[in-house]
């Protein structure tokens, strides 16, 4: 009687440990979203994906970055190590580093080899650069390496990054229409992803072609089709609808990319990754790490206010729908904890925004670079710009020391100049970012955002509206509201329905992850959670 008693307190207590974590975490990141498209499009999505996160789960409706460059690599770091690039290291998505004085892809990793032949460039890649650690790699920790994480994404950076250092694997997608990783994670693919790739799972996607999702007078929500202010689609008007197949064709499969179908495609692989990976189907929880890179390219391409973005999250939300469906399923409701948010938001296109009376203009990042030049040219009688790029002016020390000049009056002069131009708001040198105080807040944002041992000797910040981008589509980068502003939401195991308003940091996620799991925090954040869900449970 004692044993069998024992062994009901044993068992009771591996069950009761066992409830104390959920079977699987699953993170989404949605490249380029606007919190505002929760509301814009809201009248138009279905019961079952963004409505169900946000009626079910706990929406922070006013979310911010807390830095700048508000790109796609600093954002997928930032949300998975709860600090910024000044800590975690990923100042940009490609960027000049000024201690190697060359040319640095967030990724990069020549250390490495690709694991699908043919797709060198693209799978050289590794989270190397990444200097902190990751949500995920703080659970493969505190599990001793049992719990699995997996990171998948169109782009490299948005699998690899929230993967950490520790990732059993990240895919990602490349040219050739195949999900692909590198020898950092293991000698050869799964055979289940060999198997997903033969399939040649794209393809139908292509053939179908990209009509609207629902009839046309839906989308009033956005400007017409061919407005002015979109840009093309490998060279074809931005009219609906879109012959995916002739331009698959005419090109590779990276087309799939640019349509909604290539975020389709990663809840496919997900599928299968869950299936074949046993994800959540143990008392050890798992993680997988989703981007969708999608919406982020077509964003780009024709810009926050097009039919074309409007149908794409239409199309979104019955992916999510369909996804947490599966989930349920495979994994059970009240099994998993899902959180949502996006890595950047994206601001307003300046061509229409000037044609409604707003003074503002695209910039063309070559002028402004070609500009510095001449203006050294003309002061300083040789050109003493090793590179400009990302907001930053990287001196050539070499020569201004050669020359006799000093850097400190070097750097006043350029400053100087800066301020004449019309798009400049504010210039700052090194000094000045090193020794911020948090109490000038633009200047808190590029400081939060500074590397000293990469970035450069001058960054500038362009004023309220201007964008470094052509005049059709849209692009980020600033440490403004339309760029920093996107949604969390936290649904599923122990979450609480409810809302706030309160003003968030994207920084406060991954610590408020890691408390709900009771596991240590990633090892750069300053570990501010979100106390509204962290109480809760």
């Amino acid at each position: 009687m004692k044993k069998f008693i024992w062994i009901v307190t044993i068992v009771f207590s591996i069950l009761t440990k066992a409830q104390e974590r959920p079977k699987l975490v699953v993170g989404i990141v949605v490249d380029q979203m606007k919190m505002e498209y929760l509301y814009r499009f809201q009248s138009d999505f279905s019961n079952n994906g963004f409505k169900r996160l946000m009626q079910q789960g706990y929406t922070f409706e006013n979310a911010h970055y807390n830095y700048m460059p508000t790109y796609t690599a600093p954002g997928h770091a930032s949300v998975y190590t709860g600090t910024t690039p000044a800590l975690h290291g990923i100042v940009s998505n490609e960027w000049f580093h000024r201690t190697l004085k060359k040319d640095v892809y967030c990724t990069d990793d020549a250390s490495v080899t690709t694991l699908v032949p043919g797709t060198e460039s693209e799978g050289k890649m590794s989270p190397k650069n990444l200097q902190s650690s990751t949500i995920t790699d703080e659970l493969k920790l505190s599990t001793n390496f049992q719990g699995k994480v997996i990171g998948i994404s169109i782009k490299d950076r948005g699998a690899i990054l929230p993967a950490g250092h520790f990732a059993d694997w990240a895919f990602w997608y490349c040219k050739t229409g195949e999900f692909i990783s590198s020898s950092y994670y293991g000698t050869t693919l799964p055979s289940w992803v060999d198997d997903f790739n033969k399939e040649k799972n794209y393809i139908p996607y292509a053939q179908k072609g990209w009509e609207l999702f629902k009839p046309k007078e839906a989308y009033n929500e956005s400007l017409p089709d061919d407005n002015p202010y979109e840009g093309q689609l490998y060279k074809k008007q931005p009219f609906f609808p879109y012959n995916m197949k002739e331009m698959l064709d005419n090109n590779d499969a990276g087309v799939l990319r640019v349509s909604p179908y290539g975020n389709n495609l990663i809840v496919d692989f997900a599928k299968r990754a869950i299936e074949k990976e046993n994800l959540g189907k143990d008392a050890v929880t798992d993680f997988l790490a989703l981007s969708f890179s999608s919406t982020d390219y077509i964003g780009h391409t024709f810009g926050p206010r097009s039919i074309e973005i409007q149908d794409t999250y239409l199309r979104l939300d019955q992916t999510i729908a369909e996804f947490l469906n599966y989930l349920d399923t495979t994994v059970g409701k009240g099994n998993y904890l899902v959180f949502l948010t996006a890595d950047h938001a994206g601001a307003e296109n300046a061509t229409y925004l000037k044609d409604h009376k707003y003074d503002v203009n695209s910039i063309n990042y070559k002028n402004v670079e070609s500009d510095l030049k001449d203006f050294s040219k003309t002061t300083f009688g040789d050109d003493l710009i090793l590179n400009y790029s990302s907001f930053n002016v990287h001196f050539d020390k070499d020569k201004i020391k050669a020359k006799g000049l000093n850097l400190t009056d070097v750097k006043q002069s350029f400053k100087d100049y800066l301020y004449t131009k019309e798009y400049v708001k504010r210039v700052f040198t090194e000094e000045e970012i090193l020794s911020a105080t948090g109490n000038d807040v633009i200047l808190d944002y590029v400081a939060k955002g500074y590397d000293p041992t990469q970035n450069g000797e001058l960054y500038f910040v362009y004023k309220p509206g201007y964008l470094e981008y052509s005049t059709t589509g849209t692009t980020h980068g600033s440490p403004y509201t339309y760029d920093t502003h996107v949604p969390i939401i936290f649904y599923g195991w122990h979450i609480k329905k409810g809302k706030t308003n309160d003003r968030k940091e994207i920084t406060q996620i991954a610590p408020t992850v890691t408390q709900l799991l009771k596991i240590s925090m990633p090892n750069s954040t300053k570990g501010k959670v979100l106390t509204e869900i962290v109480d809760a449970k």
